[in-house]
């Protein structure tokens, strides 16, 4: 048992298999279906449903590496762990561990103002777009209180939300499909698609699959977790494949790709009214706000206690600044503070953008760490993790190369995001040991 864990502060066996699903369904849902849709056929264009299985598929391999680790060494600092087996406890291990922590906290804000822009289509309030990061807030904000009641509520509210999301999303899937009549004008090549923007989409499309990582981070908390955890993570994979494929479709068969992309940030709104009316605005507005508020719950839950683990590890700087209570509580504060930060400063492409980034980076990392350092034992086959990090690296370039001609300021930030961690880490450890 970890450091962590013997601390008395993670409540083992309080998630069942049940439990830890809809977390991962729940993070997952909560971003990738309402709001990437419109981004990823800004850029794959009528291509965009393949888009979302070859993320799909860039994330199964990716979980192979994850779940070969999980089941070696199940803890309540997920990937923080995993990094540190490989890669011990030093400036890689901190730097890539944070580099994930803040893609679930840009996550989180992506999914905060998502909340906000779904909501404001129940009301005419296209010119009072300023709400969007306030209603965001005031999420962010009930989250945290939600957050403080702990593991066992949150996997019975993510349970419950998820058989809400999901039996929804089949509603809106089927109903859009029957009045599209399964023709599918707007799916095919056009000019906006290429491979370089085809694969730049699926690394935008892989931000509505990394939730599956949010699993591991509740390691020690999951029932037979050696077990439980490699299911969880296949069967939460598989369940939002086949949503965002039927939503896709479903997508495509009623609105045009510039249909989508003038209404990319509420897109499946749009896309409910040819089935549903008006009807269908409620319908998805409120679907979208069960997801967002779902998914930002479970997202929180599992990346405070991420950087948590990193505190007790000793990786990153801890102050209580006068506040009560233990180092997860602290942490839930600074994560919620630094997602309301974003979801003011940001709006959801650039967000979006900056999470693919630091996410497809750590993943990297995993992979390598897998491949070179602990791949005997945890009994892991070479080709996976090396096909894994063939895949990311590839979906990344062309996602950067997009990026260099159409938003330099997203490479800036992010260049700049990772120095600063990076030299920080180094900076942060090499006075901790000087100074112990």
């Amino acid at each position: 048992m970890s450091e962590s864990e013997s601390s008395g502060q993670y409540r083992e066996n309080s998630l069942t298999l049940t439990g830890s699903v809809a977390m991962g369904t729940g993070v997952m849902i909560g971003a990738g279906i309402f709001v990437l849709t419109g981004q990823v056929a800004e850029q794959a264009g009528g291509l965009f449903p393949l888009a979302f299985l070859a993320a799909a598929i860039v994330a199964g391999f990716s979980a192979y590496s994850y779940v070969k680790m999980a089941e070696q060494y199940p803890s309540a600092g997920g990937i923080a762990m995993f990094l540190m087996k490989a890669y011990g406890k030093g400036t890689v291990t901190a730097g890539m561990a944070l580099l994930m922590y803040f893609s679930m906290v840009i996550n989180e804000s992506l999914v905060a103002r998502t909340f906000g822009t779904y909501t404001l289509q129940l009301f005419d309030a296209e010119d009072n777009q300023f709400l969007v990061p306030i209603l965001g807030v005031v999420l962010l904000v009930a989250t945290f209180i939600v957050n403080i009641l702990g593991s066992k509520f949150i996997g019975t509210f993510s349970t419950v939300t998820a058989i809400i999301k999901i039996a929804g999303i089949v509603l809106f899937a089927t109903a859009g499909l029957w009045v599209s009549g399964l023709t599918f004008e707007s799916i095919g090549v056009t000019q906006r698609t290429s491979p370089d923007s085809f694969l730049s989409a699926t690394a935008l499309a892989l931000l509505a699959y990394k939730g599956f990582t949010t699993i591991t981070n509740s390691g020690s908390e999951i029932k037979e977790p050696k077990k439980n955890i490699g299911r969880s993570i296949i069967i939460s994979l598989s369940i939002c494949l086949v949503a965002y494929l039927l939503v896709g479709f479903a997508v495509a068969g009623n609105l045009s790709i510039s249909e989508i992309i003038k209404h990319r940030d509420y897109a499946l709104a749009e896309a409910a009214r040819p089935a549903f009316g008006q009807w269908g605005i409620y319908l998805t507005v409120g679907l979208a706000i069960v997801a967002t508020i779902s998914g930002l719950i479970a997202s929180t839950f599992a990346v405070s206690r991420m950087l948590a683990m990193l505190s007790e590890m000793k990786l990153v700087p801890h102050k209580h600044l006068g506040m009560p209570g233990d180092i997860q509580k602290h942490t839930l504060v600074y994560t919620v503070v630094f997602a309301i930060m974003l979801t003011i400063l940001f709006d959801l492409s650039r967000i979006a953008s900056l999470g693919a980034i630091f996410y497809i980076v750590m993943d990297i990392a995993v992979h390598w760490g897998v491949l070179r350092r602990v791949r005997q034992h945890v009994k892991a086959n070479r080709w996976v993790p090396i096909t894994a990090i063939v895949l990311d690296v590839v979906v990344l370039g062309a996602f950067l190369w997009m990026k260099a001609t159409s938003d330099v300021l997203v490479l800036m930030v992010a260049g700049a995001g990772m120095i600063f961690i990076f030299a920080g880490e180094r900076w942060f450890l090499a006075w901790k040991v000087d100074d112990e």
